[in-house]
């Protein structure tokens, strides 16, 4: 069965499950196309075992993780995404910004600790990029930006994964935000 496309996030309660960062290391290696044990996610996050069970079931409550396939012995019960992508949708109550706030300070963090773990001598280091801009945008506009983005993102993830993917092919993490600032103009 096909993986579905998109995990979206909508509970502010959920949000809120993903800020931790151990959640967030364990959440990229799944989202990556991994299927990991427990004590393999122990490992990637630097906790206990028992600490790592209780994260990952807090995350399968709020369907952000799921069970794989048990082992052939029925003895490892690993865990896998649900679907290619997660994506946060609540910005319209005090919660859901505060949830989606916290989420987004441990991706930038973790993405500032890639840019940093890049070795010096690293073939691909000239491809990495991070850019801020200021654009002059309608709500209309700002939506299309917003799906115009996400589109160019999906045909470049469209069906490669951890298990099948081109030859010579490097897994690069990618980090898209828009962010309105300012205040809302007035309606006329």
């Amino acid at each position: 069965m096909a993986k579905k496309k998109r995990v979206v996030l909508t509970d502010p309660r959920a949000i809120r499950a993903l800020a931790h960062p151990a959640r967030q290391r364990i959440i990229d290696e799944l989202y990556s196309g991994k299927v990991l044990t427990a004590t393999e996610c122990a490992e990637l996050a630097g906790l206990t075992p028992s600490a790592t069970s209780y994260h990952l079931r807090a995350l399968e409550r709020w369907g952000i993780l799921e069970r794989a396939d048990a082992s052939a012995d029925g003895r490892e019960r690993p865990w896998q995404a649900p679907a290619q992508s997660l994506m946060i949708s609540s910005q319209s109550t005090g919660a859901g910004r505060l949830a989606s706030q916290a989420m987004m300070r441990t991706n930038v963090d973790r993405v500032i600790e890639q840019f940093a773990e890049m070795a010096d001598d690293d073939p691909w280091d000239d491809l990495s990029l991070m850019a801020r801009s200021r654009l002059w945008l309608t709500k209309a506009e700002a939506e299309q930006l917003g799906k115009e983005l996400t589109e160019v993102i999906e045909r470049h993830r469209r069906s490669r994964t951890m298990t099948s993917h081109p030859a010579g092919t490097r897994q690069v993490m990618t980090l898209l935000a828009v962010v309105p600032v300012g205040k809302p103009p007035e309606e006329t």
